[in-house]
């Protein structure tokens, strides 16, 4: 730890270190000490550090003394400072902790701008308790800005602005903020102090700063203990392990630990939204006496909740993809356990970096196939990262037999597995390291074993194969049935209406050709851009999956008011339809 707050070059306010000791911030860390004298004496700032190094109140406590210092008070609908953060956790994170600040500062109004709220609603509410500091993430900030229609002309509000903050800016251009951050920066006056922070520095950062920044001070902050020289970027106290272990053993022992340290709090990374259902479901009921919760990019209105209540649980399990991996400030995570590696080195060091923050001890685990074992080398070389090897714990319990009774007992399950088994695949295919993760070598059989799947799914990366250590299982899966009553009463009318057409046809069976997946992800690429616009126009909360099986069915409606088609050919093709959306994967 560095030194005490009242030991910085600059004078912080009564009220900001009386919040301090409340948050019981004692001591400053060296991003702090570094970054808030310089971005006080209106230097603009980009800073480089590790992940859990304490970079939210190298921002929050500079942009509240800036202006608190401001010759004219801020009117209720001038906007003084903003943050721009990548995800709507981070955003909600730090919005909480600047609340804390501001509770001491009523004159201050805040708001919170992120998705997966209606934006017509963040009009009115901007415009009822206005928003003094706007914590945002980009393309919600971006919509705001274009809703002069809606009665607020963010453009003019935003002329009083002294602080505009970017937060994990390496992070807001790999997932394709560039754009969006762009139009916002034509919106925002020159003069004003730019902050940015970073843990990685990549070409794409550095393009930003020069754009964005005005002879920046660039500031560099390594953990005590890491020699200048090292680019390790992983935390010091950070214990990281890796496990070997085949592909239908892999889910055994991932719930024999589990089991082993119910009293931790734990995060689990998968790969993709699918297998978070699935494999979050199935931790659900076999591991016993812990609370379990899951959470992913395709989550609109329930990800807000589940964050908040994960991060006050003393204990439990977090069961996430990447959207959980970057900035978050969950406390007293012990372990961060990577099921399935990410798809980037980079990744791998922000999933790390979720525990062992700002001086706390804590342990990582990844996962690895046989065939895998040399990440563990190129680890250590790309990232410096050392890791040392966790052996499987032997005798491990079988629950395989148990996932399958899951699967055969309700059809929902069945579904999750397979789209996780699909999506698994898609995203192995697409790992940066492909010299390592080449899914052509993949144990097709053994993996399907792992997924407890009862057959293997129809899909074009699987033709041609043979399986003969794969046997499926003697059911016919058509008579596994949804515990929902609701959706098994749709399914037997759908079926019903398929027994129909199969005799009406002399037994001929209608065939609906699966796509190749550059096809399909064009297609939902598209899909896409269609529910991002509905979106933005109307507000609206519906999920892309019930949008792609909304659009179908539209389309055949209207050729059969246009009399295009029968009422025969529209039950049928509206049949193809429903087979079709549900064979389709999700992923992340």
């Amino acid at each position: 730890m560095e030194g005490s707050w009242e030991s910085l070059s600059v004078r912080l306010h009564e009220k900001v270190l009386q919040t301090l000791r409340e948050l019981q911030f004692t001591h400053m860390t060296p991003v702090q000490s570094a970054t808030i004298p310089l971005f006080m004496n209106n230097k603009d700032i980009a800073a480089e550090a590790i992940t859990g190094s304490g970079k939210t109140l190298a921002f929050v406590i500079p942009l509240l003394e800036i202006l608190l210092r401001r010759e004219e008070k801020l009117k209720k609908m001038q906007v003084g400072g903003i943050i721009i953060t990548p995800t709507r956790e981070l955003a909600v994170q730090i919005n909480e902790v600047l609340s804390h600040f501001t509770k001491h500062f009523p004159h201050f109004s805040q708001i919170l701008l992120i998705g997966g709220s209606n934006p017509a609603d963040d009009v009115e509410k901007f415009k009822e308790h206005g928003g003094n500091i706007i914590v945002a993430t980009p393309g919600r900030l971006v919509d705001m800005f274009r809703r002069r229609t809606d009665g607020l002309d963010l453009a003019s509000c935003v002329k009083a602005l002294d602080v505009l903050v970017l937060d994990e800016a390496d992070r807001l251009l790999d997932m394709g903020f560039e754009a969006s951050l762009n139009t916002i920066l034509e919106f925002l006056p020159k003069q004003r102090r730019t902050g940015l922070f970073s843990a990685t520095q990549t070409q794409e950062v550095e393009n930003l700063v020069r754009a964005g920044l005005r002879n920046p001070v660039r500031i560099t902050v390594k953990e005590k203990g890491v020699a200048a020289s090292s680019s390790q970027k992983t935390p010091t106290r950070l214990q990281n392990y890796y496990m070997v272990c085949k592909a239908d053993e892999k889910f055994n022992h991932l719930v024999a630990f589990l089991r082993r340290r119910k009293p931790e709090k734990h995060l689990v990374f998968f790969s993709t939204c699918a297998c978070v259902e699935y494999y979050g479901k199935a931790l659900g009921t076999l591991v016993k006496n812990v609370k379990i919760l899951c959470i992913h990019g395709k989550m609109k209105h329930k990800r807000n909740k589940i964050f908040t209540e994960f991060r006050k649980l003393p204990s439990g399990i977090l069961v996430c993809t990447d959207v959980m991996a970057r900035g978050i400030d969950i406390p007293e995570v012990n372990w961060v356990i990577q099921y399935d590696p990410p798809s980037s080195a980079s990744s791998f060091v922000h999933r790390c970096g979720r525990t062992a923050r700002i001086g706390h001890h804590g342990s990582a685990l990844v996962f690895l196939l046989p065939m895998e074992e040399s990440y563990v080398n190129f680890l250590s070389i790309n990232q410096k990262c050392p890791m040392q090897e966790m052996k499987p714990l032997k005798n491990s319990v079988d629950l395989l037999p148990k996932l399958k009774t899951l699967v055969l007992a309700d059809r929902a399950m069945f579904d999750k597995g397979m789209k996780a088994f699909v999506s698994y695949v898609q995203a192995y295919a697409k790992h940066e390291c492909s010299l390592i993760f080449r899914v052509k070598d993949l144990d097709f059989a053994s993996l399907a074993r792992g997924f407890a799947l009862l057959k293997m799914p129809k899909m074009p990366e699987l033709r041609g194969k043979s399986f003969s250590d794969f046997i499926p299982t003697a059911v016919d899966t058509d008579s596994i049935a949804y515990k929902d009553k609701n959706r098994e009463k749709q399914r037997q009318k759908v079926l019903e209406e398929h027994r129909k057409q199969k005799q009406e046809s002399g037994g001929q069976k209608k065939f609906c050709k699966s796509k190749a997946w550059s096809k399909q992800k064009a297609k939902k690429d598209k899909k896409k851009k269609v529910a991002e616009k509905r979106k933005r126009e109307e507000g609206s909360d519906i999920e892309e999956e019930d949008l792609d099986e909304l659009l179908n069915d539209t389309r055949l409606l209207k050729k059969l008011k246009k009399g295009k088609i029968s009422e025969e050919e529209f039950e049928k093709q509206l049949l193809c339809n429903k087979r079709k959306f549900g064979s389709e994967e999700a992923d992340d």
